[in-house]
């Protein structure tokens, strides 16, 4: 499989992940929705967009065993 599909493929799984997570909070958060409701639907959805996209990076692309500490040399 070649990188540019693989990227494709990222992107339209995390648009998907988007735009669920906007619908579903929608229906959650009671209406009528003003300004707010739409700011705070919007940035949990990035968050949860954001965390699905560095739990797959980190799981797939990095393949190192120590991403997130160094042992010191010494």
């Amino acid at each position: 499989m070649s990188t540019g599909l693989r990227v494709l493929i990222l992107t339209v799984a995390l648009l998907m992940i988007f735009g669920s997570s906007v619908a579903i909070l929608l229906r959650v958060i009671p209406g009528p929705h003003t300004e707010k409701d739409y700011l705070i639907a919007g940035g949990i959805a990035t968050f949860v967009t954001m965390l699905a996209l560095f739990i797959v990076l980190i799981t797939t692309w990095v393949k190192a065993p120590n991403v997130f500490y160094r042992k010191r040399k010494g």
